[in-house]
């Protein structure tokens, strides 16, 4: 079992590198997209003819700067959808690491009844806590990439009022789906050495 909870440790220590480069990816993710939605917070300015002032007379400025703008719009847009496919690697080798702490129990114990799943040795977690601990975070970064994924579909250019880029922003900036005190609680369950988040 010793052996068992070492290599359990191990999977923790992967996992918390994977969480580390989603924390990395998120102040990315939260700059791209408020890059993306103050291009269109800009749209309705530049459609209004009356804020152009002198600049009116001519015909082409307007054009112009909406297809900048538009153009700025979808490579910030297209950059979203890369660092969304970059948090679903996260979520995929979260969801690996999860699946091998199952199969590892069944390579290193035949046959473990529920007692022996449940069972503490001294202070330290017990298989169970392990795997479930693992299965969690799993959870929480693909409910979150489900949330991220949803908001970015949801922006468009032609039809997200102001209202809704400012709901959005706080939504994504909240994380709401990964509580850092119950992801530092199950840290703390299985590294009872003082390895810290």
């Amino acid at each position: 079992m010793e052996r068992l909870m070492k290599k359990y440790q191990s999977k923790y220590k992967r996992a918390r590198e994977e969480m580390d480069r989603w924390e990395q990816l998120q102040s990315l993710f939260l700059t791209q997209f408020g890059n993306a939605s103050a291009i269109i917070g800009r749209l309705p300015v530049l459609q209004d003819p009356n804020n152009f002032g002198i600049l009116s007379g001519n015909p082409d400025i307007k054009k112009e700067l909406l297809v900048k703008q538009l153009e700025s719009f979808e490579m910030n847009y297209s950059a979203l959808l890369g660092t969304m496919k970059e948090f679903l690697v996260i979520v995929k080798a979260l969801e690996k690491i999860s699946q091998d702490a199952y199969f590892l129990l069944k390579e290193e114990c035949k046959k473990v009844s529920s007692e022996q799943m449940e069972a503490r040795v001294g202070a330290g977690p017990s298989i169970m806590d392990c795997l479930e601990g693992l299965k969690t975070i799993h959870e929480m970064h693909l409910f979150e990439y489900n949330l991220k994924s949803s908001v970015v579909l949801a922006l468009n250019w032609n039809s997200s009022s102001p209202g809704d880029l400012t709901a959005f922003s706080h939504l994504l900036a909240d994380q709401p789906n990964i509580p850092g005190v119950q992801v530092q609680l199950i840290y703390n369950k299985i590294f009872m050495d003082g390895v810290d988040r």
